[in-house]
């Protein structure tokens, strides 16, 4: 099975007031385990990156004035996805801004039935706990000490570990060493028996008398016959 954990930085709240994305970081998951493969650019935006924008991700106009445009990405951008799940921290953002620029270059928007929201999940796993990205590393022990700034790629690296642990697969995908079965034994380890000596378990005379009745009783028994 193959998922897209996928972030995206932007110049605002709203593609509908005019903003739009200046960064795509995805990273592609089969089976719950990263296959290395990810998909990473810089868009530039064809407007202003407002100075409270740039205050959240550090991305300003002058480093996004020789990127590429969306509509110079699109494709790429499609193709790397393709028809496969997305996993996506506050899925219903995203998807707003990822829909607004495929629509503005005539590609076919997603159904948002297609994102997976691990905001949602973590708030259903852990209610009235924090559902932040941060505050999920710290619950889970991911280490996310570079993320000093909101970045697509990062983000989406650390959403794959997290999303590994809210779907109880991480200990699988990320090789750690003792795994145990539901009763807490060691998953391929073997157990060491104890000899102990053959019992006796003498048949009183009771006992027989009552099994020889009832072995006469039988009507053609099988070992007649």
């Amino acid at each position: 099975m193959r998922e897209i954990i996928l972030d995206t930085e932007t110049t605002g709240m709203d593609p509908a007031t005019g903003d739009r994305i200046v960064e795509i970081g995805c990273v592609e998951v089969e089976n719950q385990l990263p296959t290395g493969k990810t998909y990473h650019v810089y868009i530039n935006p064809e407007r202003d990156v407002p100075a409270e924008a740039t205050a959240v991700h550090g991305i300003t106009n002058e480093f996004l004035k020789d990127k590429p445009t969306f509509g110079e990405i699109v494709g790429d951008f499609v193709d790397f996805i393709g028809n496969d799940r997305l996993v996506i921290h506050n899925a219903e953002f995203d998807m707003k801004f990822l829909n607004a620029e495929l629509k503005m270059f005539g590609f076919p928007t997603m159904d948002m039935r297609r994102a997976t929201d691990t905001v949602k999940m973590a708030r259903e796993k852990f209610p009235g706990s924090p559902a932040n990205l941060d505050a999920l590393c710290r619950r889970f022990n991911i280490d996310n000490s570079n993320r000093t700034l909101h970045g697509a790629l990062l983000d989406a690296q650390l959403l794959a570990e997290v999303y590994l642990e809210l779907t109880g697969g991480r200990q699988a995908g990320f090789a750690i060493t003792e795994q145990r079965d539901p009763h807490g034994l060691l998953m391929g380890a073997s157990l060491e028996r104890k000899h102990r000596e053959a019992r006796d378990f003498p048949l009183a005379a009771q006992e027989k008398e009552a099994h020889d009745e009832l072995i006469a009783s039988l009507k053609n028994p099988l070992w007649k016959n």
